[in-house]
């Protein structure tokens, strides 16, 4: 495979890549510069690049961004099994909500020749692979929601020491407001678009995205993509 085609292949995953490196690297310099200001001001001295990439400060601000989108992958990966949203091309129709048939799935016994070996098979793989991205977007939230809480505590008892407070243990850090209030404000922006996505793609098109019912189709039409 050629270059030129392994990058058209995969441009959206590149894309995206690309962006979230400079993303946070973007991130580090901003929130580097934003940390030293307070440090000097409060007669600390200031942290180099590569202390403040690896303090907690930096380690909670990534951590909390990153368990809230996988929570909100993992809730409508689940949700948009049972539920349903009538015109949103995010839904399913109407009428196909649920896990769906071995046939409908393609699984066992009607699995394509080109179908996953564990799509074919029976049992404990089978089930795993018919979750498997359910399962991955919701461990990858409950270790990121984990990390965030660590790097937290971490950060919460480095400015408690500065003033001259006691640190708090881990578990204690977990009834603190500074752990849910970082937690929910990321919470409820990731709720609110998927929850835009879902009512606006309704009403409104974009031609060309797989996001989007094609530009002539009616509003109650369901489940049907662009």
């Amino acid at each position: 495979m050629s270059a030129r085609r392994f990058v058209r292949d995969n441009s959206l995953t590149l894309f995206f890549g690309s962006l979230l490196l400079l993303a946070l690297l973007g991130q580090s310099v901003a929130g580097r510069l934003q940390l030293n200001i307070q440090r000097v001001a409060d007669g600390e001295e200031p942290l180099s690049y590569l202390r403040y990439i690896t303090s907690s400060s930096f380690a909670v601000d990534v951590s909390e961004n990153w368990q809230s989108e996988y929570l909100q992958f993992f809730l409508f990966i689940k949700l948009t099994v049972w539920m349903v949203q009538k015109g949103s091309p995010e839904s399913k129709p109407l009428d196909q909500a649920g896990r769906e048939s071995d046939e409908e799935q393609h699984v066992g016994p009607y699995a394509k020749p080109d179908s996953p070996a564990w799509a074919k098979a029976g049992g404990w793989r089978r089930t795993v692979f018919s979750n498997s991205l359910g399962l991955v977007m919701g461990v990858v939230f409950l270790l990121s929601w984990f990390a965030q809480s660590i790097a937290g505590v971490a950060a919460y008892d480095e400015e408690q020491l500065s003033q001259l407070q006691d640190p708090v243990s881990w578990g204690a850090y977990l009834t603190e407001p500074d752990f849910w209030n970082r937690t929910l404000q990321n919470w409820q922006s990731e709720l609110l678009a998927v929850a835009s996505m879902a009512v606006l793609s309704i009403y409104l098109r974009q031609r060309g995205s797989p996001e989007s019912k094609p530009v002539g189709t009616a509003h109650d039409v369901t489940g049907v993509e662009g």
